[in-house]
């Protein structure tokens, strides 16, 4: 219903301004989330040694995947020695 003096919405515009009110009420909610989640890590030293042993993995298996065959059975018998 509107009346000539604009002072009442019709039903499209307050559905609309519920839709936009929301999608903002998420975007906020997820940038607080983000940002709290952001202050609660401050390096954990166990976690940043085993991240870094499992990158000296990866890079162990790159090479024994990417280099030749020969090399392969040389390299997994020097990898049980260590």
């Amino acid at each position: 219903m509107i009346v000539d003096g604009g002072g009442l919405v019709t039903v499209f515009e307050m559905v609309f301004g519920i839709v936009v009110f929301t999608c903002l009420a998420g975007i906020v909610n997820n940038y607080i989330k983000m940002k709290q989640s952001s202050n609660d890590y401050q390096g954990d030293s166990d976690v940043d040694s085993r991240i870094e042993d499992l990158q000296e993995r990866i890079e162990v298996l790159e090479r024994v995947i990417t280099d030749d065959r020969s090399d392969l059975k040389r390299q997994i018998d020097n990898l049980r020695e260590d």
